[in-house]
């Protein structure tokens, strides 16, 4: 459901061009962050779902670092929709 109302806010002719951009991808990863989470606070000795959540952290970090390098207001615009905290910059 979450995915869909995402997926509706974008235009019809750009939905099936768009499935691979890096916004997508990164709402898609927050999505199963999310889940993996909810999943883990009940299941607290689940060390395989805790490893596969720190694998999309890592992806999804390095997908928002490739983002805020190409395009800042793109970054901002998406970490700003989805809540996610400003990564720290080395």
């Amino acid at each position: 459901m979450i995915k869909n109302a995402f997926i509706s806010a974008i235009p019809q002719e750009e939905k099936e061009e768009n499935r691979g951009s890096v916004e997508f991808q990164v709402f898609r990863f927050t999505n199963k962050i999310q889940r993996l989470t909810s999943h883990l606070e009940l299941h607290k000795k689940d060390f395989c779902s805790q490893r596969g959540l720190r694998i999309i952290l890592g992806k999804r970090q390095r997908l928002l670092a490739y983002l805020a390098k190409t395009n800042g207001v793109r970054y901002k615009k998406l970490i700003s929709q989805l809540d996610i905290p400003e990564q720290k910059t080395r």
